[in-house]
């Protein structure tokens, strides 16, 4: 999350409409998305947006990531409390808890080991179901992140025991160092690896009751992968030729990003097909229909994640696959965050008709971004009709507040955000 990527590009109007049409006919003529589709809160966001004293999500969300590294948020129920006290009472609506990370999640589950430092400390405590509870019961929202997405440390032991699930570079080789671990990628166009992913989001939805789920960069196919045997196998079934040696061959290229396309496509049935068991349960029981879950992506720049992590975020926008996007501008000086704001694909994207939030460094390991500075990059995304989120919950007011100090900045965020609310909304960005 903390690297700050390179410039953002965009997509002319005319492919974006093209891009729009391709993705809509399957999804109008899928089986499975004939449940998906006809939900009633599918634009829960955007109607949000238009109806802001209904009861929905507020305007602009003021939004925090929250993961266990480093923090010691995770491993004790009053830390839980405390600190979902103290958002609300900043003006925070929205909280973004890490829940797969590092091949491990947050809470026993059929489809993954339990994180070890959880196990130790209280493999009972279940941290997510138990920060959705103090948060729901406060108004706020809750949308946990599945941070690693595709990936998987090189000796997880579903690694071991699926060798033919990891994808693959051209000499046979697997390993990709990564925030200072080797991992490896899971193929999204392999059957199991569909399943598990979807078991994953799936769970935690059920169990927790949770507003909506997160996938961010790393819901990808790295470019230079896809020279196993299974996408070898499926390629040629599809195009009737073996994978180029070209990893930018646009075609191969296309088809690759085709098939995290079709993985999301099949996550969001799956979600509807959730959403229409709970309301139906619901109903049965007297009570509303809960909202249809929400779909957030918070990838990198445009060109960036298109070329390189083959992330057709556009496509997902327009065709109505992801509810909200939460871009991340980690640029350092204000004038810096200002210049990112203005990239072409950001300003397309607030015509798309969902929220566009934007992503703001609030401090991590050495790096604390101070209040007068970080206030005036809220403003700045506020004023384009942008809500922020802050990476990550640490660098607030906790282990990473910097010289300022927890009360200081804690006192600062809850009058800062009292200003956001205050601000007027902007017109709305026509299409094009």
């Amino acid at each position: 999350m903390l690297q700050r990527p390179p410039t953002q590009g965009s997509v002319p109007p005319r492919r974006a409409r093209a891009l729009t049409r391709l993705l809509m006919a399957p999804l109008l003529l899928a089986p499975l998305l004939a449940v998906a589709l006809p939900e009633a809160g599918w634009l829960r966001p955007a109607q949000a947006q238009a109806n802001p004293g209904s009861g929905a999500p507020p305007q602009r969300r003021v939004g925090v990531w929250l993961t266990n590294s480093p923090s010691p948020l995770y491993y004790r129920a009053d830390r839980i409390e405390k600190a979902v006290a103290e958002l609300h009472q900043a003006g925070f609506t929205t909280l973004y808890p890490n829940v797969w990370s590092r091949g491990t999640t947050f809470h026993r589950s059929r489809w993954a080991p339990l994180e070890p430092a959880l196990a130790q400390a209280d493999a009972g405590l279940d941290p997510i179901c138990r920060l959705t509870r103090a948060a729901q019961r406060r108004g706020l929202e809750v949308i946990p992140w599945f941070e690693y997405g595709l990936m998987e440390p090189a000796d997880a032991a579903i690694v071991r025991e699926q060798p033919d699930w990891v994808l693959q570079k051209q000499d046979g080789s697997t390993a990709y160092p990564l925030h200072g671990r080797t991992m490896v990628w899971l193929n999204p166009a392999h059957p199991g690896v569909r399943e598990r992913f979807i078991g994953l989001i799936l769970e935690i939805v059920q169990r927790c009751g949770v507003d909506g789920i997160q996938l961010d960069d790393h819901f990808a196919w790295p470019v230079e992968l896809g020279y196993d045997a299974t996408s070898r196998r499926l390629y040629r079934e599809a195009t009737g030729q073996e994978p180029p040696s070209d990893i930018h061959d646009r075609f191969w290229m296309r088809w690759r990003r085709q098939q995290l396309t079709d993985l999301l496509r099949q996550l969001r049935a799956a979600l509807g097909q959730l959403d229409d068991q709970r309301g139906r349960a619901a109903i049965s029981k007297g009570k509303p229909r809960p909202p249809a879950t929400l779909v957030s992506l918070s990838p990198g720049p445009f060109r960036f994640a298109y070329n390189r992590w083959l992330q057709d975020w556009e496509l997902w926008s327009v065709g109505g696959l992801v509810d909200e996007l939460i871009i991340q501008n980690y640029a350092y000086s204000v004038k810096g965050f200002a210049k990112d704001l203005d990239q072409p694909a950001l300003v397309k994207a607030s015509g798309w008709g969902i929220p566009v939030e934007i992503g703001i460094l609030a401090g991590f390991g050495g790096r604390t971004t101070d209040m007068v500075t970080l206030a005036e990059k809220a403003r700045l995304a506020a004023s384009r009709g942008h809500g922020v989120i802050y990476f990550y919950w640490e660098g607030l007011w906790g282990l990473h507040a910097g010289r300022e100090g927890g009360s200081y900045r804690q006192s600062a965020f809850r009058q800062l955000h009292r200003e956001l609310e205050r601000l007027p909304l902007p017109p709305p960005t026509p299409q094009r």
